[in-house]
């Protein structure tokens, strides 16, 4: 069984099932990687998909605006005024102190903070990330080493400065942060003032917001197949566009293929 598959390549994920020669492998992940979606899709693997949200878990209202330190203020006191917690994610370690400064200078002086990287010492990151739990910290400064395996229903505001460096898998993930509990989440998206964002950008940005009701991670990674591509089912490439004359017809003598086997393989399970 292999967790949050989108964070193995394929090498990796080869490597685990060559540990034994006949064995079932289960993937999971909330957002399928373009080349596992599409041999899904492809019928070269089996796919369910989970639709049913646990019990009172609501929507997360995703805002994508431009960097406006106005609204952060809001939106952080707005959280901090129910006695919740927030996430602002910040993915350069290299000036991530001076947002915290940044943050200081529109919030009240009583609020807690602390910053979380992964560059930090084992010891230091893991007291900064037990305060956040416990209450003592009320705004955590990180990048992306939330993204997954973080539980903490009482943070339901995430602010994602600089969101258009993002994937559209990452986002989702990182919005999956928040809305843990029964109370209304929100995330916000930053995106730098007056610049002119790429068209890959504007999609991902566009689908997020789009897809935003309980069981988006679907659509979204439909979304992410059609902006990144296949990948490459012969390699290890987990996306991208393959220019390969005659790719169209490998792809269905595959289907075809994999037609066929499939009754045998029934078969001889049932024998």
């Amino acid at each position: 069984m292999i967790d949050e598959e989108q964070r193995f390549g394929v090498k990796a994920k080869e490597k685990l099932k060559s540990l034994r020669l006949s064995c079932d492998v289960l993937t999971l992940t909330a957002t399928p990687i373009p080349r596992t979606l599409y041999m899904s899709i492809m019928n070269a693997r089996d796919l369910s998909a989970i639709n049913t949200p646990p019990q009172n878990r609501l929507p997360i209202k995703t805002i994508v605006v431009e960097y406006d330190e106005d609204l952060i203020r809001q939106a952080i006191l707005r959280e901090l005024g129910r006695k919740g917690q927030v996430y602002f994610v910040h993915n350069r370690i290299q000036d991530i102190a001076k947002i915290k400064e940044k943050l200081a200078r529109i919030l009240p002086a009583a609020t807690r903070y602390a910053v979380g990287h992964g560059q930090m010492p084992a010891k230091m990151l893991e007291a900064v990330m037990s305060g956040f739990l416990k209450g003592d910290i009320d705004i955590l400064i990180c990048t992306m080493i939330i993204e997954s395996g973080i539980d903490i229903p009482n943070v339901n505001t995430i602010i994602v400065n600089n969101a258009h460096n993002f994937g559209l898998s990452d986002l989702h993930q990182l919005r999956g942060r928040v809305g843990r509990f029964n109370r209304p989440a929100y995330a916000y998206l930053l995106i730098p003032k007056n610049e002119i964002l790429d068209n890959d950008a504007k999609k991902r940005l566009e689908a997020i917001q789009k897809y935003s009701q309980l069981g988006a991670g679907f659509q979204i990674a439909m979304e992410d197949l059609q902006i990144r591509g296949a990948g490459n089912l012969l390699g290890v490439q987990q996306h991208g566009f393959i220019a390969a004359v005659g790719f169209d017809l490998y792809c269905r003598l595959l289907r075809e293929a994999i037609g066929s086997l499939k009754p045998v393989i029934t078969n001889d399970k049932a024998q």
